[in-house]
């Protein structure tokens, strides 16, 4: 709120570029929410190197990021005025009031460039064959990028992308997040892009995959380099945090980031780098690696599959490892959120299990399936 009596002029100061511009909250998947405090300079420069580099903004750019204002994504979509791009803010849901075409009207109308959107928009889209590029009442041709992040998306769902808009554009699976208010793997309109991967990592972005079973005192990077482990980055960057808000700010930011790997940044996500093509594969959060017995991977492989073969039975689901104190493995369970009208059951049950040890492994195979009756849980910005 601005407490200057209406008849004085603004008064401008110079502050320093640490400055405090943001405090952010984590979205408390892993924990209680953080107070993340981002500087002025860092959080700038960051989000135009991104606008400007990655994305291809200018001024005769429309960027929409279909976002809600305690996300990151909508700080970041307003650093996009810096480049003189227009933005396009919209509230309410994304199916109303034309159902699935409630957006691509809304990117016809207003000839929207750059188009923002979770992961869960896209893949909502595939699973009722909802193709935007098919209806003559629509004007797709100013698009030339669409950006997905929020969870990975489904190699499946890329060629569905292409199908359903102008094939031109760049489909950008981007990641990064609310701890650097910006992006490790980033979008690129000079790159191919790969079904299932990242194109990039974000200009001036030291980022590196370490094996999870390091000890502190000496990482690894994963050998061979296309296995998967823990996306660390070795190097400061200019949107690392100033801090946490509140007392014992200063050791709480040490101890999220910097207590795994003292010096090195640990970010908490569980990836794979392609040493060919240097693209990101998204396999979930350390934290939430699945190791039935002793076989690593994340709950994204499973997603994959359920978006892939099952979409048009299977609204949502939560994968999930489990280990009493009896246990002597970890078992697997998977919770399923039925489409309106489908019936969980055990045939379903079956034909899921059947796929995942056939399209992945028998140690791959959940060991519990059952039915989420009251849905998944999720944080406010829609995360599971």
């Amino acid at each position: 709120m601005c407490s200057r009596a209406p008849n004085k002029p603004l008064v401008f100061e110079q502050l320093p570029p640490s400055h405090p511009l943001y405090i952010l909250y984590s979205s408390g998947t892993t924990g209680l929410p953080k107070a993340i405090v981002h500087t002025a300079a860092g959080t700038l420069l960051q989000h135009k190197k991104e606008h400007f580099l990655h994305c291809s903004l200018s001024p005769s750019s429309r960027l929409f990021y279909y976002t809600t204002t305690s996300w990151m994504m909508h700080h970041w979509s307003v650093s996009a005025l810096a480049t003189g791009a227009s933005l396009v803010l919209y509230s309410g849901s994304p199916f109303m009031p034309y159902s699935y075409l409630s957006i691509p009207r809304l990117l016809s109308s207003l000839k929207i460039t750059h188009f923002g959107t979770s992961a869960a928009y896209l893949t909502t889209l595939e699973a009722n064959n909802v193709r935007p590029i098919n209806d003559p009442s629509l004007d797709l041709s100013a698009l030339e990028a669409i950006y997905s992040t929020a969870s990975p998306l489904p190699p499946s769902t890329f060629a569905f992308v292409y199908s359903a808009f102008p094939s031109r554009i760049n489909l950008g699976s981007i990641t990064g997040g609310t701890d650097i208010i910006s992006l490790f793997g980033a979008p690129c309109p000079l790159l191919p892009v790969r079904q299932g991967e990242i194109q990039c990592a974000g200009l001036g972005m030291a980022i590196g995959v370490v094996d999870s079973a390091s000890p502190p005192d000496r990482p690894t990077l994963v050998v061979p380099a296309n296995s998967p482990g823990d996306l660390v980055c070795i190097e400061p960057f200019p949107s690392q945090p100033l801090t946490f808000f509140g007392e014992g700010g200063e050791a709480k930011y040490r101890a999220a980031y910097f207590e795994r790997f003292p010096g090195i940044w640990h970010h908490g996500d569980f990836v794979r780098v392609d040493p060919a093509t240097g693209g990101l594969v998204m396999l979930g959060r350390s934290d939430g690696v699945l190791k039935p017995a002793g076989v690593r991977f994340g709950s994204a492989e499973i997603y994959n599959i359920l978006t892939r073969f099952f979409s048009a039975e299977v609204e949502d689901a939560v994968c999930v490892g489990r280990r009493r104190e009896t246990d002597r493995d970890e078992t697997v369970c998977l919770f399923l959120v039925m489409n309106e009208g489908k019936t969980f059951g055990e045939e379903i049950k079956i034909r899921i299990k059947d796929v995942i040890r056939k399209e992945l492994s028998p140690r791959h195979v959940p060991g519990v399936i059952d039915e989420a009756k009251g849905g998944i849980p999720r944080t406010g910005n829609g995360k599971k």
